[in-house]
């Protein structure tokens, strides 16, 4: 398996067991900070994790089936889905990705210094965190 689809792998697994940070290929960092059931949203739920990536650090391409809320807390970074234009965002800046986008860009717009935000997904209860695309 190469090494940006078990980055993917090992984070889309610590998210869903809720318990640990991990470091990927010491670039990227997934924290889960918490999980909850939406009542008022049969069979939904909410999920917030922050990620941090080290200077040069990336996700492979994925896509969610959710609808992610990215808040930048620091550095910059890079995101792009298909069909849009790549976006640099920095502290303060938002970016969504709708549950059928293909995230094909989420970097570090550095090489130098880290960077760090949080995502909010709202997504079917129990379904996969992430999911790679070929």
């Amino acid at each position: 398996m190469n090494s940006a689809l078990k980055a993917l792998f090992v984070s889309s697994t610590v998210c869903l067991l809720g318990t640990l940070a991990v470091a990927a290929d010491d670039t990227a960092i997934v924290t889960p900070l918490m999980k909850k059931d939406l009542p008022n949203y049969p069979g939904k739920e909410g999920l917030m994790i922050s990620v941090g990536y080290g200077p040069g650090g990336s996700d492979p391409i994925h896509k969610h089936e959710a609808s992610a809320f990215v808040y930048v807390l620091e550095g910059s970074i890079v995101m792009q889905v298909k069909g849009e234009k790549e976006v640099t965002l920095s502290p303060g800046e938002t970016f969504y990705e709708g549950p059928s986008d293909i995230h094909l860009v989420s970097r570090n717009a550095s090489t130098s210094k880290p960077a760090k935000f949080i995502v909010v997904l709202l997504k079917n209860k129990d379904a996969p965190v992430v999911m790679p695309v070929e």
